[in-house]
């Protein structure tokens, strides 16, 4: 990892946790943030830290962690500021709520609900446009990755999904195989590490070259506490987007203070 890229760690409840639940599992994770600081005597965490929980746990949490070193995301947004959509939520929205990110393209949505890039571009831009930070999400099938097409269906998607005007500051890209997300499979670290310099070289064609060398790019599918600090350790890992472990304070924390050795 270049050090100009700061690690990043974001944990996806995903549709988990009850108000109890995540007041437990911040109040968890803020124990061990703060025994972090005063071991480091003042100089702070090395690394960032986003959570994003359910829409439902948000405004809880944002109001938990404000003021502390822990960021909180939404796991999806909508490309309108408002209207006639019943049951969506805006990018506007979850900055309201104290969000700083919003994740868009999660290989969930793409299947569940049948988002296209052109879909998954649209929300990063209205998150842009909302003043959060879009955490784009792309990744290959089992199936893709078998017929030799990982390097074709990433290029793809980071063309299609990513929008024009996206800055370091604005954007993350988060790679996660979907073959890979809660199966327990990881790729080799040579694997991950020539899909993020693809992702790189992808990204120098929508952002330009030196933004695309600033933008923090993340691994996620199967990250754990024991297979962190190899993948963390790769030059194109610039973080993790963390799905189950990151539901155990523990063991999030674990892979976060793996990401500075």
């Amino acid at each position: 990892m270049a050090m100009t890229r700061r690690p990043l760690i974001a944990g996806n409840w995903k549709m988990n946790g009850l108000k109890s639940d995540g007041f437990d599992r911040a109040n968890a994770l803020l124990d061990l943030v703060a025994a972090a600081e005063d071991a480091a005597e003042g100089e702070g965490l090395s690394f960032d830290l986003l959570i994003c929980p359910p829409a439902t746990l948000i405004a809880m949490l944002a109001e938990l962690v404000w003021g502390r070193p822990i960021r909180v995301g939404g796991q999806d947004c909508h490309a309108k500021v408002s209207g006639a959509h019943t049951g969506d939520i805006s990018a506007a929205m979850l900055k309201d709520n104290g969000c700083t990110h919003v994740i868009v393209g999660h290989s969930e949505r793409r299947t569940d609900h049948g988002e296209t890039d052109a879909i998954v571009k649209a929300k990063a831009r209205a998150a842009i446009e909302a003043g959060l930070s879009a955490v784009v999400c792309v990744g290959e099938t089992e199936a893709e990755r078998e017929g030799g097409k990982t390097a074709e269906v990433v290029s793809r998607q980071v063309a299609g999904s990513i929008p024009e005007g996206a800055t370091s500051l604005s954007l993350v890209v988060a790679y996660e195989p979907v073959w890979a997300i809660g199966t327990g499979k990881t790729p080799t670290a040579a694997q991950v590490q020539e899909v993020h310099a693809l992702i790189r070289d992808k990204l120098a064609g929508v952002v330009g070259v030196e933004e695309a060398g600033l933008t923090r790019i993340l691994y996620g599918g199967s990250v754990k506490p024991s297979n962190a600090k190899e993948l963390l350790g790769l030059p194109d890992v610039d973080g993790a987007l963390v799905g189950g472990a990151s539901l155990v304070a523990g063991d999030f924390w674990a892979i976060a203070t793996a990401s500075v050795g």
